[in-house]
C-alpha cells in the first residue's frame, strides 16, 4: 500500500505585543530575525509609538478614546480601549491557529 499523506499547510501562528511592554518585546523579536514562520503585531492606543514599532503587523486601538495617546498607564482606559476595538482585535485573529500574547501589565 503506498504511503499516503496528507498535506496540511502550517499551522498560523502569532506573537502579538500588547502595549509598551510587550510592543518592546515584539520589536526585539522582530529585529532579531532568529524566529521564523511568526507574524509579529504591535497592538497599542499610542499611534506615535506604532509609527516606529518594527513588526509584521500593527494595531491602534481605542482610537476615539483617546486620540491616538497612550492609555497613561490606566488599566481602564487599556480594557475601555480594548473593548472599543473588539472587532478589529477579532479581525486580526482570523485564521489564526495559535496567538502568544505579551504584555508589561504596567497598567495601561
Amino acid at each position: 500500500m503506498a504511503d499516503e499523506r496528507v498535506l496540511t499547510p502550517p499551522a498560523r501562528l502569532m506573537v502579538i505585543g500588547v502595549g509598551g511592554g510587550g510592543g518592546n518585546a515584539v520589536d526585539r523579536m522582530f529585529s532579531d530575525g532568529r524566529v521564523n514562520g511568526v507574524e509579529f503585531v504591535v497592538v497599542n492606543t499610542d499611534a506615535q509609538v506604532l509609527e516606529v514599532v518594527k513588526a509584521h503587523h500593527t494595531l491602534q486601538i481605542g482610537r476615539k478614546l483617546t486620540s491616538g495617546l497612550g492609555a497613561g498607564g490606566n488599566p481602564e482606559i487599556g480594557r475601555l480601549a480594548a473593548e472599543e476595538s473588539h472587532e478589529e482585535i477579532a479581525d486580526l485573529l482570523t485564521g489564526v491557529d495559535m496567538a502568544f500574547i505579551t504584555c508589561g501589565m504596567g497598567g495601561g
